[in-house]
């Protein structure tokens, strides 16, 4: 393990509406990892570039600890470095068919629920003429009127722009916002019988889904109000898990067993296994034919079938080859027990 005394801290260089930004504080806090947080484009940012242009940002000092060498990005390879590098308080579950389940959870959270934020925020005049006049000073307080009024106009032409590339559509309007109601309602039963989706710790799928929620019910007006009247219990779960540095953790304990999983949790995985599941196979197909376009059936709650309809995506493609990977690795015995929990889900075919 490197956490070498003496070192400077890590940087993570962000910014407060960034769900994957507040994910990634929220795994350091939670670690107890020491660490300088910064406003990722401000005056204050000195880091090099990064590989990619996204947010957030680690930086790693290096060996002479003068500066910062090694950038990277994505927050799930940063959160395995970060389990290579730092002891105690994991978050990968020490049961490997547990931490696989755990992984899928994660990639909901980032692949599918971030569909939500992004349409709820860019898709309802009030969400983007918030967003509109406040994210343009995230990093800079000083600018003028006639800045932000540029700002305003760039970025919400911009993301308006782009909701179809992700999904947001008015014909798919229907399945984005089901599939929140449905999250909140299996969160708000889950967080009625416990603290964290596998346990009494949490892990990759609890700040994966955390991350998105950060905006959905914090932020953006009408997926808050949602959330407020049909999932308060989510709401006071997101400001607790922003800051978890607090949480008694002893050792390896506090994992729930595969075996007896909450029922909500099984819930979720489900909604996984209807609306992402689908999705992530036929991009891989689209990815692979050169089709222009992902079609996809999902069963809507009224039990009809609709097409989901949108660009491929290629990250989400690595996606699903990461998640076919993992489950290869498993062990016979592992791969058999995750199938047990996946039955019935809708998940099994991306393993199939």
């Amino acid at each position: 393990m490197s956490n070498t005394s003496g070192q400077p801290p890590i940087v993570l260089a962000g910014q407060y509406w960034s769900p994957y930004t507040r994910k990634m504080r929220a795994v350091l806090r939670y670690r107890q990892i020491p660490f300088r947080w910064m406003l990722r484009g401000s005056k204050w940012d000195d880091l090099p570039d990064a590989p990619v242009p996204i947010i957030p940002v680690i930086a790693y000092p290096n060996e002479a600890g003068d500066g910062y060498g090694d950038v990277t990005v994505d927050s799930s390879p940063q959160i395995m470095r970060l389990e290579t590098e730092y002891e105690g308080r994991s978050v990968v579950p020490t049961d490997p068919a547990l931490a696989f389940i755990d992984m899928l959870l994660e990639d909901f959270g980032d692949e599918w629920v971030t569909k939500m934020m992004y349409h709820y925020r860019w898709a309802y005049e009030p969400d983007i003429d918030k967003a509109g006049k406040l994210l343009p000073l995230g990093g800079n307080l000083q600018l003028d009127s006639d800045q932000a009024q540029q700002g305003y106009e760039f970025i919400t032409q911009r993301q308006i722009g782009r909701r179809a590339l992700v999904g947001s559509t008015e014909w798919n309007t229907p399945l984005i916002e089901d599939s929140y109601r449905q999250v909140l309602a299996m969160l708000q039963a889950r967080f009625s019988r416990g603290d964290f989706l596998l346990g009494d710790r949490p892990g990759r799928g609890d700040f994966g889904i955390f991350g998105q929620l950060t905006q959905l019910v914090q932020f953006d007006p009408t997926s808050m109000q949602i959330a407020v009247d049909e999932a308060p219990k989510v709401i006071r779960w997101v400001e607790r898990a922003d800051d978890l540095s607090w949480l008694p953790v002893d050792g390896d304990d506090g994992w729930a067993s595969i075996d007896d999983l909450d029922p909500a949790v099984k819930d979720l995985l489900g909604e996984c296994g209807r609306t992402y599941a689908p999705f992530l196979a036929a991009n891989a197909e689209a990815l692979m034919s050169g089709a222009d376009e992902v079609v996809c059936e999902i069963v809507g709650l009224d039990g009809k079938v609709r097409e989901f309809r949108q660009a491929p995506f290629g990250y989400q493609g690595k996606c699903l080859k990461w998640l076919r990977d993992a489950y290869a690795a498993l062990s016979d015995a592992d791969r058999e027990r995750v199938d047990g929990v996946l039955a019935g889900t809708g998940c099994e075919q991306l393993f199939a």
